[in-house]
């Protein structure tokens, strides 16, 4: 894919000129001057000193919400399926533990690598590739995004990928990443039809993806939890693919891409004539609405991360985070 280049280098500016360009770029000529608007050109989408002051307010606000139990604290930095699973998280620990998170150990993150995209229009965004003192060895991907200059930077997606498994990204000689459109059909799934595609392969199989973990072993593991003595699940997956849920793709260093989407699932379990459903946790208790007699439904919103190969190839789904948002008895 050859890549729109902008119609003026970008030179360094210090954040406000950068901000200023992003919403018009004003060239004075000879025969005068002509506006080149913001959603028209191809900029970055922050500056790095921008886009670092992003990680750490949001590391900030997420701790504090953290410690307090208290979604409002962190609700203006978050949005899309990372702000679905945040809530749902601090709710249930509000209810366990009104006073708070006794057992709060405050996020820190080091390494932190960014790769900012260049980009015409919104929404802007950008890349953080971190470690952490939670998750083990896994890198946390954290997408910020943004869809518009007065808006605040929020973490879209947050997901941990195994050590790595985070590959290359392609960059220009001033170090700026490259978008890839979300309708882009040089890749073995277009972007925007991955969570469709995803959500059909978990229910009906197929070659599009890679075995994994998140792919042939979760359909495994669901066919062995299908039908139990007493116990029935059904699985139903649904794509998330529009505003702040919308796929977000950057090109990696051999000429594919990282995608990151989402998307809705749901799992009910039915109970036989005078057995009950397994007692759910505290947590998803706290999420339930109604009262559990013979069924339960879960209700999730996933994040993942997928290396989509250029030209033809299986799809490698390369970091996922799932978490439970609600909770309906029956």
């Amino acid at each position: 894919m050859t890549r729109e280049r902008s119609p003026r280098r970008l030179r360094r500016r210090d954040r406000n000129a950068l901000l200023a360009a992003a919403l018009t770029a004003l060239s004075c000529t000879a025969s005068g001057c002509v506006v080149v608007h913001g959603e028209r050109v191809v900029l970055p989408g922050a500056t790095r000193t921008e886009a670092a002051k992003a990680v750490a307010a949001f590391t900030e606000a997420y701790n504090k919400a953290d410690k307090a139990y208290d979604r409002s604290l962190d609700a203006p930095y978050v949005t899309g399926p990372f702000a679905d699973i945040d809530a749902a998280r601090l709710k249930a620990g509000h209810v366990a533990s009104p006073s708070g998170n006794a057992g709060h150990v405050p996020l820190k993150l080091s390494d932190v690598q960014i790769t900012i995209p260049e980009k015409a229009g919104w929404p802007r965004w950008f890349l953080a590739d971190a470690r952490a003192n939670k998750g083990g060895d896994y890198r946390w991907l954290l997408v910020f995004t943004r869809a518009d200059l007065g808006e605040r930077w929020r973490v879209a997606y947050l997901t941990l990928a195994a050590p790595g498994a985070v590959p290359e990204f392609a960059k220009d000689k001033d170090g700026w990443g490259e978008a890839v459109p979300v309708s882009s059909t040089q890749l073995a799934v277009q972007p925007d039809e991955l969570s469709r595609s995803y959500a059909d392969y978990l229910k009906k199989g197929g070659t599009t993806f890679a075995d994994g973990p998140n792919t042939s072993e979760l359909r495994a593991y669901r066919r062995t939890q299908a039908r139990k003595p007493g116990l029935v699940r059904q699985y139903i997956d649904q794509p998330l693919t529009h505003g702040d849920y919308a796929p977000l793709a950057l090109r990696t260093a051999d000429g594919g891409a990282l995608v990151f989407f989402s998307t809705h699932h749901y799992e009910k379990q039915t109970a036989a004539a005078n057995t009950s459903v397994p007692t759910p946790s505290k947590a998803v208790q706290a999420l339930t609405t109604g009262e559990i007699h013979q069924s339960l439904t879960l209700e999730s919103v996933a994040g993942q991360a997928a290396l989509d190969p250029a030209g033809k190839g299986k799809v490698s789904i390369v970091a996922k985070v799932n978490g439970v948002t609600g909770a309906k008895g029956e």
